[in-house]
C-alpha cells in the first residue's frame, strides 16, 4: 500500500465564500440552460476518459484495487452513468402535462422540474470515484451547482478529484472542499441552507448529518448500508447462487455497502455450501489471497482493527481464513459459523471480509432471523421456489432485492437505487438522479372565462349546487 497522504480542510472563510459564489452563479440562471447542462455532462466524460490510467493508480493506492474492479465498479459506472444521462435529459426535462379535474376547467396543469439550488455531496471512500462522481451527475443534470466533498480517508483519489474538477469547471460552478469531515460539515450545514444534500456513508453520520440539516431546512438524501441477507434454498442452482453470492461478499474485500452482510443457508444444503465457498476463495484469490493481485485491503487502520476485533470475540467458530497482515492492511477471506445475534459481529454491518454463517430449517425460522435486521440496502434470495420468492418480495421491507443475483441491480440505471428505515431513504440512479436533485414545480394556468360565482361569498343558498359540482 502507497503512505498515506495527508489533506488539509477547506478554511471555513472559504467555505463560505464558496457558497456566495455558487448562489450568485445559480441566480444568473446559465444553469437552467438543458444545452448548457448537456456540455458540461460532456466535459466531465472526457476528462474522466484522459484520466483513465490516473484513476486507476490512485484507486490502488486508497483500497488496493486490482484495475479491472476499478474499471467495472467505478470507471465504466460513471461513465454509462453520464451517457444515460445525455441520452435522456432533454426528455426528462419537459414539463409534464397532467390532468386537470372538471370543477378546475377551463385549465391546464403541468409539472415543471426546477433546479433546487446548491447542492451538497458528502461521499464515502470505499467507492471514492464512482459515489462522488454519480450523485453529482444528478445534480448536473438538474441544474445546480454543486459542492462536494469527498472523503479524506480515500486522500489518493480525493486529490485526483479535486484537481480533475478544477481543470474542468469553476468553483461557482461545481467545487470540491477537503478535509475532515467532521469540521468541514458541520460548517457547510449549519451555516447555509442546500437546495438538496446527499449523503452516503454510515447509518450513525446519516443520522448526524439530518440533524445538522434539518437546521437550516436542507431537504436531505441518506444512503446508508445495513446487514444485507444472503439467503440460500434448498430447492437451487448451487454451484451457481455460491460462485455469485462469494464473489458479491468480498468484492472490494467486502467493503461494499450492498455486499451480502451474512449467509442464511437451509440446513440441507450447508455442509455443501460452506464446502463450495471455500473452494470459490480459492479459485478466486488462490491459496494465499495475501499475494493475490485481485483482493484488496482495508481502507485504513482503523478498519483493520475492527475486524481484528471482531474476530477475537469468541461466540462463534471460525472454519476458515481468519489470517491477517497488520502492516498490509490485509484480512484474509474468513468464515465463521454462528447462531448468537447478541454480538458485535451480527449486530453491526461487518463492512469487511468476514462472513457469519446462520442455518434455518423452514420458512417460519427464516424470518425470525431477518427479523433481528429489518430493512437491510439489500436483500438476495438464491432458490427456484417461485412461492417463496414472491413470499419474500412481498413481506421483508429493504431497499432492493434480488432473485437468484447478488449487488448487480446497481448496473441497471432503470431501477431506483435507495434504502428504506435504518438503510436510508430517498435515491438515485438514472432518471432517479435528476428527479432527487429537481424540484417538481406544479403549475395551473386558467383562462378568464368561465368564472362561476357560486365559489364566491355571500354563500348562502348555493351549498347543494357545489355539492352537486364537486360531489
Amino acid at each position: 500500500m502507497t503512505q498515506i497522504i495527508q489533506i488539509e480542510n477547506t478554511s471555513t472563510d472559504h467555505l463560505d465564500l464558496l457558497v456566495k459564489k455558487q448562489r450568485d452563479f445559480f441566480n444568473s440562471t446559465q444553469t437552467f440552460d438543458i444545452k448548457w447542462r448537456k456540455e458540461q455532462l460532456k466535459r466531465l466524460k472526457k476528462a474522466i476518459e484522459q484520466r483513465e490510467e490516473d484513476i486507476y493508480q490512485a484507486l490502488q493506492n486508497d483500497l488496493g484495487k486490482n484495475r479491472v474492479e476499478s474499471y467495472a465498479s467505478e470507471l465504466v459506472f460513471v461513465l454509462k452513468e453520464i451517457d444515460y444521462t445525455l441520452k435522456n435529459l432533454r426528455r426528462w426535462a419537459l414539463p409534464e402535462s397532467v390532468p386537470t379535474p372538471l370543477f378546475l376547467q377551463i385549465s391546464s396543469s403541468k409539472i415543471y422540474y426546477q433546479p433546487k439550488g446548491i447542492s451538497l455531496i458528502i461521499s464515502p471512500w470505499n467507492y471514492p470515484f464512482q459515489l462522488a462522481l454519480a450523485p453529482l451527475i444528478g445534480s448536473m443534470a438538474a441544474g445546480n451547482c454543486t459542492i462536494l466533498k469527498p472523503s479524506e480517508n480515500a486522500p489518493h483519489t480525493s486529490l485526483l478529484l479535486e484537481r480533475m474538477l478544477k481543470d474542468i469547471f469553476d468553483e461557482r460552478y461545481i467545487a470540491l472542499a477537503q478535509g475532515e469531515g467532521k469540521k468541514v460539515v458541520s460548517h457547510l450545514l449549519q451555516n447555509n441552507q442546500f437546495g438538496h444534500v446527499f449523503f452516503t456513508g454510515s447509518t450513525t453520520v446519516g443520522r448526524k448529518i439530518m440533524e445538522m440539516a434539518a437546521k437550516n431546512l436542507s431537504p436531505v438524501t441518506l444512503e446508508l448500508g445495513g446487514k444485507s441477507p444472503g439467503i440460500v434454498d434448498k430447492k437451487v442452482d448451487l454451484k451457481t447462487a455460491v460462485r455469485r453470492l462469494t464473489w458479491g461478499k468480498f468484492y472490494n474485500t467486502g467493503q461494499t455497502c450492498v455486499a451480502p452482510d451474512y449467509l442464511l443457508i437451509h440446513q440441507d444444503v450447508k455442509k455443501e455450501t460452506i464446502s463450495l465457498i471455500k473452494n470459490n476463495i480459492k479459485e478466486f484469490y488462490g491459496d494465499i489471497p495475501l499475494q493475490s493481485p485481485d483482493y484488496g485491503r482495508m481502507i485504513h487502520k482503523r478498519a483493520f482493527d475492527r475486524m481484528q476485533q471482531l474476530l477475537n470475540e469468541n461466540e462463534f467458530q471460525i472454519i476458515h481464513g481468519g489470517e491477517s497482515n497488520a502492516e498490509a492492511l490485509y484480512v484474509e477471506p474468513t468464515l465463521v459459523e454462528t447462531d448468537d445475534f447478541d454480538t458485535d459481529l451480527m449486530r453491526e454491518e461487518i463492512f469487511g471480509p468476514i462472513w457469519p454463517i446462520v442455518s434455518w430449517k423452514d420458512e417460519e425460522e427464516l424470518y425470525e432471523l431477518l427479523s433481528h435486521h429489518p430493512n437491510p440496502l439489500a436483500a438476495y434470495m438464491f432458490t427456484k421456489d417461485k412461492r417463496l420468492w414472491k413470499n419474500f418480495v412481498r413481506h421483508f421491507s429493504c431497499g432492493a432485492a434480488c432473485r437468484n443475483n447478488c449487488i448487480v441491480h446497481l448496473a441497471n440505471p432503470h431501477l431506483p437505487f435507495g434504502g428504506i428505515g435504518e438503510s436510508g431513504m430517498g435515491n438515485y440512479h438514472g432518471r432517479n438522479s435528476f428527479l432527487t436533485f429537481s424540484h417538481e414545480k406544479s403549475i395551473l394556468s386558467s383562462n378568464s372565462w368561465p368564472d362561476p360565482s357560486m365559489k364566491y361569498p355571500p354563500y348562502k343558498g348555493k351549498m347543494k349546487w357545489l355539492k352537486r359540482l364537486l360531489g
